[in-house]
């Protein structure tokens, strides 16, 4: 059994003994004065960015009396479960957005709404709409989200003018446009490539190219979508492009060899044209920004328009939480505009004193729109490289574009299909509406073991 479905076998157990309602815990009375400890747990791994925001955290609470016993191992499913179980969880925990449905509906979670309320907070002023769509369920709130990471499309420029290719042509709503373009970039031993032209993430970001087309994994009720015709049009559609490489296996063995952080980058050596990555990527590049030539456009939606996702992590509230007046003002300021300009502050004292960086600060995407710009403005600076600078600016400009993939008890579960399903098509095993309808069933399945009526 995996991990989520550990977590929801769990979850529906812990449910039945208790004989409430799931998904409709009683909502704590969250307030702005609190004091005490807050036992915090996810927070892993923390780096220049998150230490400055925990400083800025603790330091607030402590004007309160509180304290904060921070576990920062990362979190795990079935560890979840089993706290909940015991009635010994965390006051407020760090997961991805995935997860954020699948505990309301089991009523392991609190509704935040009342928390925001207390510290005058409005989510849907604070954060992107598509940031707060990915944590909203049952027309409430379950989670403060942090980060939002926005994939677009890298360029390299020496291999696109090397091949004739301008960036215009990097574009999936023109594909005959962009299928001669993957062509002339793709170099061919037989079927084994030695140069790709573009590397879509077919299987990763099958879920984003499905929304390109129209389409969408998740409703507005939070029921799996995984067969739709648009989903299906995608797929044929990253078969074409990995079929024109020498199909999805040569293409994901040479990619799988790939020495993605270090020297051996495909950005260095040329061996690829154009792929799709999250924001996070251009910072592991600004280490080689004198030995590569970079570019940026948007992923393209089928109508023409920019088209990019939400994706992030979010502090959760558990149902029998002991603090969660505490929880609520520790998980509010580790997202607030002021923690953001100590972690935007820091990043830029990272920059400068890091010789690696090269001077290139390619910023600091919060969640928060307002933030994002407020720190853009103070900090993000391509040091005179022209294509960075692009490619900065390309980020910044899509994140207004992003859609939510959607809030489901199933989230977890929902994308395993999916991206099994397109793998299985891809690979040839199965046509693409083969492989969705069956994903479909299996995630419906999901769905009603996790949810029930709901």
């Amino acid at each position: 059994m995996g991990a989520v479905a550990a977590a929801a076998a769990a979850a529906l157990a812990l449910t039945a003994c208790g004989g409430g309602n799931a998904g409709a815990p009683d909502a704590a009375e969250f307030s702005a004065e609190y004091s005490g400890t807050v036992k915090a747990w996810g927070f892993e791994n923390a780096d220049d960015v998150g230490q400055a925001r925990l400083d800025h955290a603790e330091q607030v609470l402590g004007e309160s009396d509180t304290t904060v016993e921070l576990d920062a191992t990362a979190f795990d499913a079935q560890k979840f479960t089993t706290l909940a179980a015991s009635g010994q969880v965390p006051d407020v925990v760090q997961m991805d957005r995935n997860f954020v449905a699948t505990y309301a509906a089991q009523g392991l979670i609190q509704p935040l709404d009342a928390c925001f309320a207390a510290h005058e907070v409005t989510p849907d002023d604070r954060w992107y709409e598509q940031v707060v769509d990915d944590v909203t369920w049952n027309d409430a709130v379950w989670a403060v989200p942090q980060f939002y990471q926005p994939p677009a499309i890298l360029l390299n420029e020496r291999v696109l003018g090397e091949a004739g290719v301008t960036d215009a042509e990097i574009d999936p709503s023109n594909p005959d446009a962009l299928m001669s373009a993957i062509e002339r970039m793709t170099v061919l031993e037989g079927s084994t490539p030695t140069r790709i032209g573009f590397d879509p993430q077919g299987v990763s970001k099958a879920a984003l190219w499905m929304m390109s087309f129209g389409g969408g994994i998740i409703d507005d009720e939070g029921l799996p979508t995984l067969d739709r015709p648009e989903n299906v049009e995608a797929v044929e559609f990253l078969q074409e492009i990995y079929d024109a490489q020498g199909g999805y296996a040569n293409v994901k063995s040479f990619l799988d060899s790939f020495d993605v952080f270090g020297d051996g980058n495909s950005f260095v050596n040329d061996t690829i044209g154009a792929a799709v990555w999250d924001q996070w990527y251009p910072n592991v590049l600004t280490a080689y920004a004198g030995e590569i030539e970079i570019g940026a456009v948007p992923l393209m939606a089928q109508d023409g328009e920019p088209i990019t996702a939400a994706a992030g992590q979010a502090f959760v509230i558990p149902t029998n939480a002991q603090n969660p007046s505490a929880a609520c003002a520790w998980a509010l300021e580790l997202t607030s505009p002021e923690a953001w300009q100590a972690a935007g502050e820091a990043r830029a004292e990272t920059t400068a004193s890091n010789p690696e960086r090269q001077g290139i600060n390619t910023g600091l995407f919060t969640g928060s729109p307002e933030v994002d710009q407020d720190l853009r403005e103070q900090f993000a600076d391509a040091a005179g490289f022209a294509g960075f600078d692009d490619v900065i600016s390309t980020y910044y400009e899509v994140a207004a574009e992003g859609e939510s993939y959607g809030a489901s008890p199933a989230g977890q579960e929902i994308q395993s299909e999916l991206q099994n399903a397109v793998t299985s098509a891809l690979l040839g095993e199965s046509s693409a509406q083969e492989a969705l309808a069956q994903a479909q069933e299996a995630a419906m399945r999901a769905h009603e073991q996790v949810a029930g009526g709901q």
